[in-house]
């Protein structure tokens, strides 16, 4: 299968025959997603993520993302504590799914679930959700995970129609965060994309209606206004403690290498 992006290690479409005995077992321990530091949002999680993460855009210039900003370091998760527990209220959908994910062919008609076998809370020792019972049929945990997925995939395709909206009107334009740490170095966190404000403002009637009509300006209005959570983010300290004191997002002439991990994904959902 093709190669899916961030903490899934071993991705393997669920067989009958292959994961007849497969218990995964769900639980409060994040430590799975400790070292990522941007994950995908769906359009349809923004009322729910805009108060507690930054929204930003990632991905390549040409198929841009919606993304939450979790950390400033490549390799670092904020939102989890020393305890692996999640710090914020609202799960962002992407990390609620796992060790489930859908892959695709390579015409991207078929769709298979796969679950990621290197995942600590699959098992044979019947700790946890069986995948199937011992007839050989789909569990109804199993069957509310697919349909879970396939509601997040169908948002997937319509949070792409949105992007694809801002990038036909151009409202796109890279950011730089910059940050202080508490002993004085300074980081920026690059690769990231924002919608431009004075563009916002240059957009013409129908440009707007259109905007209005598919609550896309909703989603903007959303989206701007959660980056003050990047400094909000940074005062939670990290797992180890560590604190920064000032946070900064604006404009930058040229775009540089994404630091906020991408994602070659095809998915979303609520």
């Amino acid at each position: 299968m093709p190669t899916q992006v961030l903490f899934y290690s071993n991705a393997q479409p669920v067989n009958q025959t292959r994961h007849k005995d497969l218990c995964v077992k769900t639980g409060p321990d994040f430590s799975f997603a400790k070292d990522t530091n941007s994950v995908p949002l769906m359009a349809v999680e923004f009322p729910h993520a805009a108060s507690e993460y930054a929204i930003m855009f990632a991905g390549s210039e040409e198929k841009p993302i919606p993304v939450v900003i979790m950390g400033y370091n490549e390799s670092e998760n904020r939102y989890i504590d020393e305890d692996e527990q999640w710090r914020a209220k609202y799960i962002p959908a992407f990390i609620r799914r796992y060790p489930f994910v859908f892959s695709s062919s390579d015409d991207g008609d078929t769709l298979t679930l796969c679950v990621d076998e290197e995942y600590d809370g699959c098992n044979e020792d019947g700790h946890g959700e069986r995948l199937f019972d011992a007839d050989g049929e789909r569990t109804l945990f199993l069957n509310n995970t697919l349909k879970f997925l396939e509601e997040y995939q169908a948002h997937y395709y319509r949070t792409e129609n949105f992007c694809k909206t801002l990038k036909e009107l151009d409202l796109l334009e890279p950011v730089t965060a910059r940050f202080t740490t508490p002993d004085g170095q300074q980081r920026n966190l690059t690769g990231i994309q924002s919608v431009s404000r004075k563009k916002m403002k240059e957009l013409s009637e129908a440009d707007l209606h259109k905007l209005h009509q598919s609550d896309g300006l909703e989603l903007i209005y959303l989206h701007l206004h959660s980056s003050r959570n990047l400094q909000n983010m940074l005062e939670m300290g990290s797992a180890e403690g560590t604190k920064d004191t000032e946070a900064a997002a604006k404009p930058k002439r040229k775009s540089s290498r994404s630091k906020a991990k991408k994602s070659q994904d095809e998915q979303a959902s609520p």
